[in-house]
């Protein structure tokens, strides 16, 4: 569902506020993971639909999946947060607090975001960064350049995706393109180890995630000027989907913060 007043093919929206002109209202913007499409947040838009009603779920659709299959994914980070920024900007002009929560490449993506909406005065009032190492912490990874079933069994490694899924051709067919494209914009981007946002942080991650040590986790508060929190669930990389309702308290916690 496109946001009111602003057909985007970015928005989704899954559980509408009850109480639109409510004057606490925070839009909760959500960032996907790599191969990920906007319905990857429906289970956390529920859960604050119950929790919090008075947050706005936004979840962004990267194009080249779903109901955006027909276009070309984006394979260059620094133009998707650019595309990203662009539309969002509305959101932020409407005066309530923008909040960001990305998983995985969609952290790293909410990061950018965040840095180029700083500079037209739209930041948002906090990140949520979720399964993703801070710029500082960077490793260097070629992924994006294995075979199809190198790439699709790093995936199936990640416990994110049903195996089952992969075992369709048809499926395979439609997923590896985006995926690839993800892969390549996240592992050719060079961020700057020296970057920072000046909202506060709040990092998420689970306490088997490879992609993101409970250590690593810390060093993102080097990369604001604000506070910096950490939040660890039981879990590897995709921890999100084991504690559906854990993970959507704990935003709750942070939003609700934005919001008084």
């Amino acid at each position: 569902m496109p946001a009111a007043g602003h057909a985007s093919p970015w928005i989704r929206r899954f559980h509408p506020v009850s109480h639109p002109d409510d004057t606490g209202r925070v839009h909760l913007v959500c960032f996907p993971h790599a191969g990920g499409p906007a319905t990857s947040y429906t289970p956390l838009s529920a859960n604050l639909s119950a929790l919090a009603p008075f947050v706005d779920v936004v979840a962004l659709q990267y194009p080249g999946r779903q109901d955006r299959l027909a276009e070309p994914p984006v394979a260059d980070l620094t133009e998707l947060s650019r595309l990203i920024a662009g539309e969002l900007r509305p959101l932020a002009a409407e005066g309530r607090p923008l909040v960001f929560f990305g998983h995985s490449m969609g952290a790293e993506l909410a990061f950018e975001t965040a840095r180029l909406l700083e500079r037209t005065g739209a930041a948002p009032a906090a990140l949520l960064l979720s399964g993703r190492r801070p710029p500082s912490r960077r490793r260097s990874q070629s992924i994006h350049l294995r075979d199809d079933d190198d790439l699709l069994e790093h995936v199936l490694s990640l416990s994110g995706t049903d195996p089952q899924l992969f075992a369709d051709e048809e499926f395979r067919a439609l997923l590896l393109p985006a995926l690839r494209a993800d892969y390549t914009a996240i592992e050719t981007h060079t961020p700057d180890p020296a970057a920072r946002v000046g909202c506060p942080i709040t990092v998420f991650t689970g306490d088997r995630d490879p992609q993101l040590p409970v250590a690593d986790a810390h060093a993102w508060a080097a990369h604001t000027t604000g506070r910096c929190d950490v939040r660890v669930f039981p879990g590897g990389h995709f921890y999100l989907s084991d504690h559906p309702r854990d993970v959507a308290a704990a935003v709750s916690e942070t939003v609700a913060v934005v919001a008084s």
